[in-house]
């Protein structure tokens, strides 16, 4: 997502506490052999952990269990495989009956559990599958996407390649030039322009498309890495200043696309204004301007179910939720299931719009977790002291706190950890642009996992973090279970830590989580495997 304009950070009283300083506010149960791993609901444990407070770690720790966050899981797969969407049948994406039936599941068991539970409306644009069908040499129907902002139009011509490089390392600056329109023939009635990803932005690529002639652009990946070989459906930005549609492609479909004499059929139809839903559950507590949030996006793509992305974050907060229901907090508490994510952030983004100045004051922080069982993972914690990576954003003051807070956790567990870049790169970038506190965890999306983190953390070299992003194959076997269960329990426990005291953030006294205190240890800080990129993303610039 593009960060051209980022609000200045709010100016709040804070007082930022060191690591060490975070131990000493903290109390931690001893970890049992339960949270250590493998701890399901057997025995009773279920209805154990449903009439209890839950108000300690140990109690938290025990009861939010890999076998809980399967559970929803689970249900968001069955919605999907059951929905019978006449637009994208198959899937949980917005604006979709597989979208408005997982917020029904979601905001029946928080209302059920005693949370005042609030839909909070958005509108979008709902786009239409486009279509891709080549017509000669060979006739095939390939997958693509209309990119964001694109033009509607219905077009079949002929396919006319722009500066394409498909053989060595396929370095590409297709189309970022006028004068590599010279000498093409754009002058018939239907010219559909072929371009390759690289180099500049897809806008600049689709505006010299059309000044040179051509009714249509078919945007294909760049081909020169494994991570740019799939299916590509961009951004143009929010106001393109085009009028002909521009659809994606893949690598290996560009080049058929390129064949001597090949013709093509593009279509993209007219958008649709809808109107969908964020979940916002809240549990009031004993300080109500100090509120303790938490998010992550509900809605999958159009392609399939979603269940790594973003299912794994959705189920990990709903069970932390319910979890938590009877507790009586210090701080209100409060968790988000956005919508849209995947259209461009826009159920987050329009909720904090919504919000006046003292409403965004009342926020403490917030925690996103978008992604946190990947199958070929890796433990990443947004990188808000910049130790790894310079962000693209204004961190806000006291976010430094909630990095500290999940790495001394990772280090308590002895699990090793690193860094991904603090970009904005999913729904806390409204939050961040208010000048709230921010932070979140990540188990790694498109990029390749190196040899050396698979010597660190397991998995597969060369495969990336989730071979499945974005994809139909995104479903309930797309998970790591050891990834999952982590990252859940780090997330109820920071939950927790919050909902009694935000002192490390911001300077708001609380009071200590019941349960025997011991110390955390100070952060053992990042492995440092990233050599390029922001870790776990491809690197995300205008021009991808």
């Amino acid at each position: 997502m593009s960060h051209d304009d980022v609000a200045p950070t709010r100016r709040r009283s804070v007082r930022v506490l060191s690591a060490a300083a975070i131990a000493t506010v903290l109390t931690v149960a001893p970890a049992t052999a339960a949270s250590a791993g493998g701890h399901g609901h057997g025995h009773g444990g279920a209805d154990k952990c449903a009439k209890q407070v839950n108000d300690t770690y140990a109690e938290v720790l025990k009861c939010v269990t890999v076998d809980g966050v399967l559970k929803h899981l689970k249900q968001f797969q069955r919605i999907a495989d059951r929905s019978t969407d006449p637009i994208y049948p198959g899937s949980r994406a917005a604006g979709t009956k597989g979208y408005a039936d997982s917020v029904k599941y979601v905001s029946g068991l928080l209302r059920k559990a005693g949370y005042k539970v609030t839909l909070d409306p958005f509108e979008f644009q709902f786009a239409f599958p486009a279509v891709l069908d080549q017509i000669t040499p060979a006739a095939a129907s390939y997958e693509t996407g209309a990119f964001t902002n694109s033009p509607a139009g219905d077009v079949t011509g002929k396919v006319i390649p722009v500066d394409i490089n498909l053989t060595g390392d396929r370095a590409s600056s297709s189309a970022c030039e006028a004068t590599d329109f010279t000498g093409l023939d754009f002058s018939g009635t239907a010219d559909i322009a072929l371009v390759q990803r690289g180099t500049c932005n897809f806008v600049v690529k689709a505006q010299l498309a059309e000044a040179a002639g051509a009714e249509a652009v078919v945007l294909f990946n760049q081909g020169n890495d494994p991570t740019r070989e799939a299916l590509i459906v961009g951004t143009l930005g929010d106001d393109p200043g085009i009028t002909i549609p521009v659809v994606g492609a893949s690598f290996a479909d560009g080049s058929a696309l390129a064949a001597a004499g090949s013709t093509a059929h593009v279509r993209v139809l007219p958008t649709e204004t809808r109107t969908d839903v964020n979940v916002i559950a809240e549990l009031p507590g004993k300080n109500r301007d100090n509120v303790v949030m938490a998010g992550s996006h509900l809605d999958s793509v159009t392609a399939g179910p979603g269940i790594n992305d973003n299912g794994s974050g959705s189920a990990a907060i709903l069970e932390t939720a319910l979890t938590l229901a009877k507790v009586k907090p210090q701080n209100t508490i409060r968790f988000a299931w956005w919508g849209a994510e995947e259209d461009g952030l826009l159920g987050s983004a329009a909720y904090v719009a919504e919000l006046s100045q003292a409403e965004k004051d009342r926020i403490a922080l917030y925690l996103n977790y978008d992604m946190v069982g990947s199958p070929n993972y890796i433990f990443q914690v947004y990188d808000a002291d910049q130790s790894s990576f310079p962000a693209p954003v204004v961190v806000p003051e006291g976010s430094t706190a909630l990095e500290d807070l999940f790495e001394s956790y990772f280090t308590w567990k002895k699990q090793p950890y690193d860094d991904a870049e603090f970009s904005g790169r999913s729904d806390y970038q409204a939050f961040i642009e208010a000048g709230i506190p921010s932070g979140g965890l990540f188990t790694g999306a498109e990029v390749v996992k190196t040899e050396q983190q698979a010597a660190i953390w397991g998995g597969t070299a060369g495969a990336s973090f989730d071979p499945n992003y974005h994809e139909a194959g995104d479903t309930i076997t797309n998970l790591d279970l050891k990834a999952l269960e982590v990252n859940s329990d780090l997330i109820a426990f920071a939950h927790l830590t919050y909902a009694f005291s935000t002192e490390s953030v911001n300077g708001v006294k609380g009071k200590p989580v019941p349960g025997k205190p011991i110390k955390l240890p100070a952060p053992a800080g990042p492995q440092g495997t990233f050599n390029t990129g922001d870790g776990g993303h491809e690197p995300h610039h205008p021009e991808e």
